[in-house]
This record gives structure tokens, C-alpha cells and sequence, in this order.
């Protein structure tokens, strides 16, 4: 019968490894603040956060992780790491659709570590000019959910930015019915985003088919519109009911199971090559036949996979449309490169919005 080794041995084992942890990671810390000085050296100002080393870090630690901690966990504590070692160097401060405890914020911290410093902003737009304007390095804005589609404030907002996206996180979306009231034959209004309205359309149809719905800014905001109003209800996460000391009357009222949006990372920045990379662009053509075609045939010659294409109106004509394209690749490899070099031929306009490494947690 094997031996079991004593509870106290292996806490003081427990003791020493911590030790050794803290003392390397304060190591990693020194190092990095070593870093910012070599890089003010060289004449560097701006944000010394480079999204694709990131990217590069956190896949090389899942590749080396042998368990029993999950590859994402172990992304998530280095992400960790990197972000308080970051905020050593030079603090980041990134815009996000607030206030306190929306999903964009969560999306921010996901993407940066808790380190960073999260700026609340009220509309896309206001995210937007924050970085154009230089108040904050970075922006966080939710471009497309599973269940709903497009945010086509994001999409329209980037036909006039100079902006790049450098980067993108995934959030899994749960909503939830958040309220005073005892009972839901209570409810007169019920408020949230417009997109989370959307997202619980056919619970709201099933279960309160008479409240009002108002779409308001942001699901934080909702919730405290409920908190003054004991007759209203709104559809947020778990953080917000916290926040505004709200009752959770029903958990995860999504209509779709693995509803889930996506953010992509707004700045300045322009991302290299990971190796793992996407690509996104914008074109227009006119109205004519094979129009669509001749936008879709360079990528297709070259084999290179499309992600996602969208289209919008131009705002420029009548029937004249934009399309937003997602595609596999980074824009400096030899593939992506030539294919875009054919393609500028073929369209009226092309604008590249940024290649960024694809989400790694």
C-alpha cells in the first residue's frame, strides 16, 4: 500500500515553491522595467505594449504547459504577469463602452490583465475619438455577436478613422434578468443595449410580452435605470447586479446557448506578423455585374481563407455599398500581399483597417 505524505510536508513544499515563484516573477519584473528603459533610450514614447509579442508570449506558454493547470489557465496567469509587469513600464489606458461593469470592460481586462487602466466612454464614437485623440493608447469595441450579427456603429465608425485594429477578444455573453421587483407580473419596462434586447427577443416574448423595452447605451446603464425604479427590469451581467445592488430574478435569459461577441482592439498601432494572424479590410465598388466577383477572386487565387464579409451602405450613392472583410493572414505575408495588390485593381477603394493576431484566450 503506498504511503501518503503528510499534510504538513507538503504545505511547507507549497512554502518554498511560492517562494520561488515570487522571486522569479519579481525577476520577470525587473526585466521589464530594463526593457522600457531601452526602449526610451532608443527614442521610444508611446505605448510600449506590442500586441503581437503578447500574442507570440501567451501561445508560446500554451505550447510549453504540461498540465495539470489547462492551457488557458495558464495563459490567464501570464496574461496576468505581463500586465502588472507592463503597468511597471508604462501604464495603459484603454477606452471602453461603459460605465463600470459592461461587457467591454470585461472584454478589456480579458485582452490587457486587471493591471491596465479602463477608461468608461458613452458611445462608440466617444471610443473612437478617445484614441484618436490620444487621451487613451488603446480602445475596446464590440464588432460582432453570434446571435445578432454586425455592430454596425463599429463598422460605419472605421470608414472615416485612421485608426488600426491591433487585436481581438471573445467574450461568452450571459444575460440576465436583473430588477427590485417580487415578481415578474411587476414589470412595466425592461431596459438594456439594443443588441442584448435582441439577443433575449424570445425570452422577453415568452415570459414578459406586455413591458416596454427601452434600448439605453450600455447594459450598465440599465441596470441603473432598475435600481431607481422599482417597476423596471434590465438585462445585464452579474458584475452590474453587483454594482447596483440589484436581485438576479432569472440567470442566462440568452435565446442562444453559446451566445458569445466579439471585440476588436483599437490604436495607433500597427501589429507584426505572429504567424497567426488575421487581416481586415474594407472596399468598395460600384454597382455593376460581377462586382462581387472580382472582389472575392484574389483571395481564392492565392487560397487564402475569408473569415467574414459584410456589407454596408456607402452613405455615397444610392445602392452603393461598402464591403467589411475579414480574411486568414497578416498583410506583409507574400499571399495576403500579392492578393491585396490584385484586389486593389479590381475595386474603387481599399482600405486596410489592420492585420492582428488572432484571439489567444
Amino acid at each position: 500500500m503506498s504511503s501518503v505524505t503528510p499534510l504538513s510536508e507538503l504545505r511547507d513544499k507549497i512554502d518554498a515553491i511560492d517562494k520561488q515563484i515570487l522571486l522569479l516573477m519579481n525577476q520577470r519584473a525587473s526585466c521589464a522595467m530594463e526593457v522600457a528603459k531601452t526602449k526610451i533610450a532608443q527614442g521610444e514614447n508611446g505605448s510600449f505594449y506590442r500586441p503581437d509579442r503578447e500574442s507570440l508570449v501567451l501561445r508560446r506558454i500554451k505550447d510549453l504547459n504540461r498540465g495539470p493547470l489547462s492551457d488557458d489557465t495558464a495563459a490567464h496567469f501570464f496574461r496576468e504577469l505581463m500586465s502588472a509587469c507592463l503597468a511597471l513600464e508604462k501604464p495603459l489606458d484603454v477606452a471602453y463602452l461603459g460605465p463600470e461593469g459592461t461587457f467591454t470592460q470585461q472584454a478589456a481586462i480579458k485582452h490587457f490583465g486587471s493591471a491596465v487602466k479602463t477608461v468608461p466612454a458613452t458611445t462608440i464614437n466617444d471610443i473612437f475619438n478617445a484614441v484618436e485623440n490620444g487621451n487613451c493608447q488603446f480602445g475596446v469595441v464590440p464588432v460582432e455577436n453570434s446571435t445578432e450579427g454586425v455592430i454596425s456603429h463599429t463598422l460605419d465608425r472605421f470608414l472615416n478613422s485612421p485608426l488600426k485594429i491591433c487585436g481581438e477578444v471573445e467574450i461568452r455573453v450571459h444575460q440576465n434578468l436583473l430588477g427590485l421587483v417580487d415578481s415578474l407580473d411587476q414589470v412595466t419596462e425592461v431596459f438594456s443595449h439594443q443588441q442584448s434586447l435582441a439577443q433575449c427577443r424570445q425570452w422577453l416574448d415568452n415570459h414578459l410580452p406586455n413591458a416596454k423595452r427601452t434600448a439605453v447605451n450600455s447594459n450598465t446603464e440599465a441596470a441603473r435605470l432598475a435600481s431607481a425604479n422599482k417597476r423596471a427590469v434590465a438585462i445585464a451581467g452579474i458584475v452590474a447586479a453587483e454594482i447596483y445592488q440589484l436581485n438576479v430574478i432569472e440567470k442566462n435569459i440568452e435565446d442562444e446557448s453559446n451566445n458569445t461577441t466579439r471585440f476588436i482592439i483599437i490604436g495607433q498601432q500597427i501589429s507584426a506578423s505572429t504567424g497567426n494572424d488575421k487581416t481586415s479590410l474594407v472596399v468598395s465598388t460600384g454597382n455593376q455585374p460581377g462586382a462581387l466577383y472580382r472582389i472575392l477572386e484574389p483571395f481564392a487565387r492565392f487560397n487564402i481563407g475569408m473569415v467574414h464579409i459584410e456589407s454596408r451602405p456607402s452613405r455615397q450613392g444610392l445602392w452603393d455599398y461598402v464591403f467589411f472583410i475579414d480574411i486568414e493572414g497578416h498583410s506583409e505575408d507574400d499571399d495576403v500581399s500579392q492578393a491585396l495588390a490584385l484586389l486593389k485593381d479590381n475595386v474603387n477603394m481599399l482600405k486596410l483597417l489592420g492585420s492582428y493576431p488572432k484571439a489567444v484566450l
